[in-house]
């Protein structure tokens, strides 16, 4: 296991300078910042002043391997529109974010399991059936109508919920989190379940798949000829079964929550890294960009890691085979 871990190092670091190579390059190249910093009015010296000062006046490869020194000491640059640095930014809104995409798959999951497990245990039940349908509508239907929808109705038909923000935060670990609070409940749950419709119906779908597949197999049918419970033969044998396949989608589900909650935070004014990141593109400010899609992909690495170590748990065969290796 040691090994194994050793070598996800070395290949997350690889990963992390190729895509370092093309997010730079991407990002750096289309447009100029220079056109929203400098009055329009400004003269040439002036230009040029600010290029230097921003270092925009060198070559694309001495940036890079500018950035790329900085970054190995923990540094991705200033922002160009707050003047602080880029890393520190998006660090300040990830709580918001994490703390979004937590609740919203724990939403997809608690509901989503269940769901799926029952449309899979009675495909021919009119809830069967109606838990499928809605699964449909749950791919079908864009993100932003849905959340405008959810404003429309709950916020302002009703006026149960607030329209947009959060809630009012504590500290916990030098997290700012809003989930302590019932009045921070109340301006989360709207975004998260806007952001967790798509996960929830796809964790259905995933779930009853796995269901009717794996009451086909032997293991089942040889549960239920000792006499086993139903109850206990959908728990231990039918479950623990289908859950690699639903770790697996949960965990890259989860990666997708934090790196594309975009329109969902913008619709809920929600203050976390993808408003940052939405700003950022409009206004050119390119290391606060670079950051983020780096930190984007460490992340991702990092859940690939949690469920390749889940494997093991869920599924001693795959412990023999690691140590084999």
């Amino acid at each position: 296991m040691p090994l194994f871990v050793l070598r996800r190092f070395i290949q997350a670091f690889n990963v992390l300078f190729v895509m370092s190579l093309l997010v730079f390059a991407g990002v750096y190249a289309i447009g100029s910042p220079l056109d929203l910093l400098v009055d329009p009015q400004a003269t040439t010296e002036d230009l040029a002043r600010a290029a230097a000062a921003l270092g925009l006046d060198q070559p694309l490869w001495v940036q890079y391997w500018r950035f790329l020194v900085r970054a190995i000491g923990g540094d991705l640059g200033d922002s160009f529109i707050h003047g602080s640095p880029a890393l520190g930014l998006i660090l300040e809104r990830m709580p918001a974010t994490l703390e979004l995409a937590l609740v919203a798959m724990l939403i997809a999951v608690l509901l989503g399991i269940p769901l799926g497990l029952w449309a899979g245990l009675h495909p021919e039940s009119i809830g069967g059936r109606a838990i499928m349908a809605g699964s449909i509508l749950g791919f079908s239907l864009p993100t932003f109508w849905v959340g405008l929808m959810l404003i429309m109705v709950f916020a302002v038909q009703l006026g149960w919920l607030p329209a947009g923000g959060r809630g009012p935060t504590a500290e916990v670990l030098g997290l700012s989190l809003s989930v302590l609070s019932a009045e921070g409940w109340r301006h989360l749950i709207l975004p998260a379940a806007n952001l967790a419709l798509f996960k929830l119906s796809l964790i259905i779908r995933l779930t009853r798949s796995g269901t009717r597949e794996a009451l086909q197999q032997d293991y089942v049918r040889y549960a239920r000829a000792k006499g086993l419970s139903n109850t206990r033969v959908v728990g231990v044998h039918v479950l623990k079964n289908i859950l690699i396949p639903i770790v697996t989608v949960v965990g890259m589900e989860f990666g997708a929550l934090i790196a594309f909650s975009v329109v969902t935070e913008s619709i809920f004014a929600w203050p976390g890294m993808g408003k940052l990141l939405l700003e950022s593109i409009t206004q050119l400010d390119r290391p606060v960009v670079v950051a983020y899609l780096l930190l984007i992909v460490v992340l991702y690495i990092g859940i690939n890691l949690i469920v390749d170590l889940l494997y093991a748990v869920l599924d001693p065969r795959v412990r023999i085979r690691r140590t084999s290796e």
